[in-house]
């Protein structure tokens, strides 16, 4: 049996190859490439800095409920701000948000509160926001099975002559899902507006990259009869001009494009994975040198685009949203049990009414014990 090596970027400081977009190195340094490019002025870049930034503190809090009790579970993004900020930024109102189950940040750029994807971890709500009201739809945890309804959705913009995009969030373990491919396919055949962006993290739970594809993922897109892009997931600015080409030619009815945005995943898988039983320590640190914030914030100041006060007031508004998401995921109340069979199905159902009538029956064998104890 053959054992391919791991596919791996160019390290720190080295000049990135061509199947690499790049335009910001892990040092900060402004690099230019002949197909991508993007123009912000110093207050967009301070944008970006603090989507990420407070993305950040917001994910860090939600491990910490998870830990201290207060949610069932938590999949952190820590590692891949720049490629959720990037590429969410890069979106028009217009355009519509598939994500799986890892876009937090592109939830905040959307606009979503972080106390409904917090709520929706704790079991107090099913996502808690109006997908329409800023084209972001629900979560999806079952792997790869939103991308073909990314794809349905781009093929109805077509049919509508609307001018606009869909893109379908997932990661480098989706790709193994059946799903996928079809959804590739299909938009491929029909020039469906959709985007396809994954965030390779290295690692499907505890499956390397090795073990899921023999070439690199963004490959897969010529079979198909698009374009496929691989650009460093950890830089903001490339993240974020080569999703707005690929938007651009899906808006202009050109077809899909698949993102292959290179990245991290440097916490565990979820907060009941265990990523040390799996990984190496080395690797992560490795890519602790490549972190997407501590690139842009050496490039604000180096540029003079941003100075202590500007980093010490987005320190003030991050501790700002800590404190509000502490408290507010406290202060939620506790999910009713019976509530999970309501909105099961519009005018009811024979199965859901059976199976609500036993699970009642079985809480009421708990304060039936209770009452006999006492």
């Amino acid at each position: 049996m053959t054992t391919l090596p791991r596919q791996v970027p160019p390290a720190a400081g080295a000049t990135p190859g061509p199947e690499l977009v790049q335009l910001l190195t892990p040092e900060g340094e402004r690099v230019d490439h002949p197909d991508h490019a993007v123009d912000l002025g110093a207050e967009q870049l301070r944008g970006l800095y603090r989507d990420m930034v407070l993305t950040r503190r917001f994910d860090g809090e939600a491990i910490a409920l998870q830990r201290q009790g207060e949610l069932g579970l938590w999949p952190s993004l820590l590692g891949q701000e720049a490629a959720q900020v990037g590429s969410a930024r890069a979106l028009r109102d217009d355009d519509y948000a598939f994500p799986s189950y890892r876009e937090h940040g592109v939830a905040w750029c959307r606009g979503v509160d972080p106390l409904n994807l917090l709520g929706m971890f704790r079991g107090v709500n099913h996502g808690g926001w109006d997908p329409t009201s800023n084209n972001f739809h629900l979560y999806t945890l079952v792997i790869g099975a939103h991308v073909p309804h990314a794809t349905g959705y781009a093929m109805g913009l077509a049919k509508d002559g609307a001018d606009a995009a869909a893109v379908a969030y997932f990661g480098d373990g989706a790709t193994s899902q059946g799903d996928v491919a079809e959804a590739f396919n299909f938009a491929a055949v029909f020039d469906a507006p959709v985007v396809f962006f994954c965030q390779n993290n290295q690692w499907a739970i505890s499956e390397p990259n090795e073990k899921q594809t023999r070439v690199p993922i963004y490959r897969r897109a010529a079979g198909f009869g698009f374009p496929g892009v691989r650009v460093d997931g950890n830089d903001v600015l490339a993240v974020l001009a080569v999703t707005q080409t690929a938007l651009e030619r899906a808006r202009s009815g050109n077809g899909p494009t698949l993102i292959e945005a290179y990245t991290y995943r440097m916490g565990a898988h979820t907060t009941s994975d265990d990523a040390s039983r799996y990984r190496l320590d080395a690797e992560r640190e490795e890519w602790e040198a490549k972190d997407p914030i501590a690139r842009l914030k050496t490039y604000l100041s180096a540029e003079g685009f941003a100075d202590d006060a500007f980093y010490a007031e987005v320190e003030t508004a991050s501790d700002a949203l800590a404190r509000r998401v502490r408290e507010g995921v406290r202060s939620m109340p506790d999910p009713q049990p019976m509530a999970i069979f309501d909105n099961a199905h519009a005018d009811g159902h024979a199965l859901v009414d059976e199976e609500r009538a036993q699970f009642a029956a079985y809480q009421a064998s708990f304060a039936g014990s209770q009452e006999g104890a006492a």
